[in-house]
């Protein structure tokens, strides 16, 4: 995915003025508005040119020409998916300042578009993430490098922190990216698994009690000695 617009700079690729090309990607969007739904439930694996034709009711053919193969198809979700990641979370976070603020917005919006159920079986990425870890191939390397980025986003804005003094020196950027992405992804977990709101619940506080440890702790006072 290394021709793909960074993620931290949370904008899309431009649309092909041609009107033919224009026409063509209208078509394929559409195909790729039902993929990543049909991938959120079915998994990745469950993708493939027959069962987005049947989910549409359209001719096989069709989606065959737009995608090429099931491994074309199941990348081109992950890379939806992606857009769709940079849109509802990475962007507006972004209009908020570096460092502290930065990272409880991009909580509070990653929070919201887990808590919007935009996909029908939950965030595709984080089941992505589950399902392909230990299958070796291009679809798995799709889904590892915008996890890959994710993490960087996150780990980025926390040295943010630390170069501004919202965090203690000694904050471990990846560490803390690790943790944070942990209870994101456990958020979506229990909503899939158990329903209701009570992981976005948990989820917020776990994210504010893991911010507010990085705060650099006061100098403690020197007692002044008696005469």
């Amino acid at each position: 995915m290394s021709n793909s617009t960074p993620l931290h700079a949370a904008t899309l690729q431009d649309r092909p003025s041609d009107g033919r090309r224009a026409k063509g990607l209208r078509s394929r969007n559409a195909l790729l508005t039902e993929a990543v739904q049909l991938a959120s439930v079915d998994g990745l694996e469950g993708l493939t040119i027959s069962s987005l034709a049947e989910r549409l009711g359209t001719a096989k053919s069709s989606v065959h020409a737009a995608f090429g193969s099931k491994e074309a198809l199941q990348i081109a979700a992950i890379r939806r998916a992606r857009e769709m990641l940079i849109e509802l979370v990475v962007a507006p976070a972004l209009t908020v300042p570096a460092g502290l603020a930065r990272l409880e917005a991009l909580g509070e919006s990653w929070f919201s578009y887990l808590q919007s159920d935009v996909f029908e079986g939950g965030c595709l990425l984080c089941s992505a993430s589950a399902e392909m870890d230990g299958r070796p191939g291009p679809t798995r390397d799709a889904v590892a490098a915008v996890m890959a980025e994710w993490l960087q986003l996150l780990a980025e804005s926390i040295a943010a922190g630390v170069d501004q003094g919202d965090f203690a020196s000694s904050t471990m950027p990846d560490q803390i990216a690790f943790e944070l992405n942990a209870i994101g992804m456990a958020a979506n977990w229990h909503h899939q698994l158990f329903g209701g709101q009570t992981a976005f619940t948990l989820a917020r506080r776990a994210w504010a009690d893991a911010l507010a440890q990085l705060h650099p702790q006061p100098s403690p006072r020197r007692r002044r000695s008696k005469p």
